[in-house]
C-alpha cells in the first residue's frame, strides 16, 4: 500500500543525499522514480538535484502551476512510474500536496517528499505545514548545532556573516546564508 512520506529537517542533514539514494535504490531493482524539485531553487544547473557531498540528478522542475496529479498519471500511463520524491517540498501549496495524496490514494505511488520545517523565523512554509498534516509518516533528518545538540532551526545571515531577523520567507541559499542551530541558540541569538 503506498503512503504519502514527509522527511523533514533543517538545513544540512543530507535531505537530497537521501533522496538520491532512494531513487536509486528503487532503479537498481528496475523500478521508475520521478524526482521532482523546486524552479524557484536556483543554486544549481537547471533541471537537477545536488548534494552536498556531489551526488546529482536530473529532475523535472515544479512552480506554484504544476498539476502533480495530472502529469504524474499522464507518466504513469505510458510507463509504470514506482516511486515519486519531491525536493524542496516546503515550495508546495496545499492543493499540490492534496494532489501528491492523490496520487499515492488512486494511483497507489508511494510519494517521498523532502524539505524544511521552518524557516529563519522558526515559521512553518505552507507545504510543510499540509504535509505535516496530512502525511502517513513523517520523518526527521537530524543534523547538528555547533554545540553538538540536535539543529532544528535556521539562523539567515547576511554577506559579513552576521545574523539577520527580517525578509522574506524565502531567500534561496546555502551554508553562506544560513547555519542550523539547536532551539537553545537560536533563541539566544533571535532575542525571543
Amino acid at each position: 500500500m503506498a503512503k504519502l512520506y514527509f522527511y523533514y529537517s533543517a538545513m544540512n542533514a543530507g535531505k537530497s543525499t537521501t533522496l538520491l539514494q532512494s531513487s536509486y535504490n528503487y532503479e537498481e531493482l528496475g523500478m521508475k522514480t520521478i524526482i521532482f524539485t523546486a524552479e524557484i531553487d536556483n543554486r544549481y544547473i537547471r533541471s537537477t538535484i545536488n548534494s552536498r557531498i556531489g551526488l546529482f540528478s536530473y529532475a523535472k522542475i515544479f512552480n506554484k502551476n504544476t498539476n502533480f496529479f495530472k502529469k504524474i498519471k499522464e507518466k504513469h500511463k505510458k510507463k509504470t512510474i514506482h516511486c515519486v520524491l519531491i525536493d524542496e517540498c516546503h515550495f508546495l501549496n496545499r492543493k499540490q500536496v492534496k494532489e501528491l495524496c492523490k496520487v499515492v490514494d488512486i494511483l497507489n505511488i508511494p510519494v517521498l517528499c523532502y524539505g524544511l520545517r521552518t524557516d529563519f523565523k522558526a515559521k512553518p512554509f505552507i507545504g510543510s505545514i499540509w504535509l505535516l498534516a496530512w502525511s502517513d509518516n513523517l520523518i526527521e533528518l537530524k543534523t547538528v548545532c555547533f554545540c553538538g545538540k540536535k539543529a532544528n532551526r535556521v539562523l539567515r545571515l547576511d554577506k559579513h556573516g552576521n545574523v539577520i531577523f527580517k525578509g522574506n520567507q524565502i531567500l534561496i541559499g546555502g551554508n553562506e546564508k544560513y547555519i542550523s542551530v539547536c532551539r537553545k541558540h537560536f533563541k539566544k541569538n533571535t532575542f525571543n
